[in-house]
């Protein structure tokens, strides 16, 4: 894989990693406002059709810049990219049918703790790979920036 590559992964990594981690935490604690959550996300068609909306502005970004299906880093995040896309789809298309089966997951307390511990380790393991010192036998892939001066000769 290519330093570029790599180095792409890495900075979706360092901004997927520690948004599901803390998403995921926070939602685990405030697992008991959930539905009245849902209740008032669902009460006004706006807040479906804009959180669908970013949700894929925010898919397509991934998907647009990240095809990579090599290594379990680059592979979670080209697939949240696919699942952000068609989460933004149905939002928007089907706001009613979310909410619904939002619903009854909400009453399965075990799948959303599961589903939150899912979530917390994929984000764990992102901000790890986003955020590790790279190696001294591994080439650096942060990017280098230099501003060369005009030449006014």
């Amino acid at each position: 894989m290519s330093v570029q590559v790599q180095h792409r992964t890495r900075m979706f990594a360092r901004v997927l990693g520690p948004f599901f981690t803390i998403v995921a935490v926070i939602a685990a604690l405030r697992a008991p406002d959930m539905r009245q959550l849902l209740s008032e996300f669902t009460a006004s068609d706006m807040w479906p059709w804009m959180i669908g909306a970013l949700a894929l502005l925010g898919g397509v970004a991934i998907v647009a810049v990240h095809q990579l299906w090599r290594g379990p880093a680059a592979i979670i995040v080209s697939v949240l990219g696919w699942l952000l896309v068609a989460r933004g789809v149905f939002l928007l298309t089907f706001p009613e049918t979310f909410a619904s089966v939002a619903d009854r997951v909400f009453g399965a307390a075990g799948v959303w703790q599961v589903a939150y511990l899912v979530s917390a380790a994929i984000g764990l393991y992102l901000t790890y790979v986003g955020w590790k010192p790279v190696g001294k036998d591994q080439p650096d892939s942060s990017p280098r920036v230099g501003i060369d001066s005009p030449s006014w000769q």
